[in-house]
């Protein structure tokens, strides 16, 4: 099964407890906290021994987190423990964020160009993209010298195509028709 398949329900709960009670950055940085605990070479090498009890590891854990946790974080790192997910703790953080942004109206956009934009270009292009969107967006960029020119831009499930590859493609398209 895949990552992200596996991680959902634990980020939506994370997300309806968040929303609840108000309190999205506070879960962030316990997600933070608790991926960066599960990310250390020595703890990886504990949950992974068979010979070793769900309790000690969660004990671990919560000591290492200290009273940051809270009650309900520490519920969360118990479960996580006993279910033997917590390596997916960096793609929970990833879709809880995605939650959290979209709980906050910012959209998250992929920008692709044929060559790396400046600062400022790259500034003007997030700027008529909120301006269009009627939301704050915050974007990512890559380029793609296949492109040959203008740009592609991902907004969730929407691809905005103005690159030459993708009009002569639609040219073929048209052409064949």
């Amino acid at each position: 099964m895949e990552r992200a398949t596996l991680a959902r329900p634990y980020a939506e709960a994370v997300g309806k407890l968040a929303a609840a009670g108000s309190a999205w950055s506070v879960w962030s940085e316990r997600l933070s906290l608790l991926a960066r605990v599960a990310d250390d070479p020595q703890l990886c090498e504990l949950a992974g021994n068979p010979g070793i009890a769900t309790e000690t590891i969660a004990e671990v854990v919560l000591d290492v987190c200290g009273d940051r946790l809270g009650v309900e974080g520490a519920n969360l790192a118990r479960l996580l423990v006993e279910n033997k997910r917590l390596s997916l703790l960096p793609e929970i953080v990833i879709q809880f964020e995605a939650l959290k942004a979209t709980q906050e109206g910012e959209l998250t956009a992929h920008i692709t160009t044929a060559y790396p934009l400046s600062d400022g270009q790259m500034a003007g292009l997030v700027s008529r993209l909120e301006a269009r969107l009627g939301r704050k967006v915050s974007a990512t960029q890559s380029s793609d010298a296949e492109l040959i020119g203008g740009v592609v831009i991902q907004v969730g499930d929407e691809v905005m195509d103005s690159s030459v590859r993708g009009g002569l493609q639609s040219l073929a398209v048209t052409l064949q028709a």
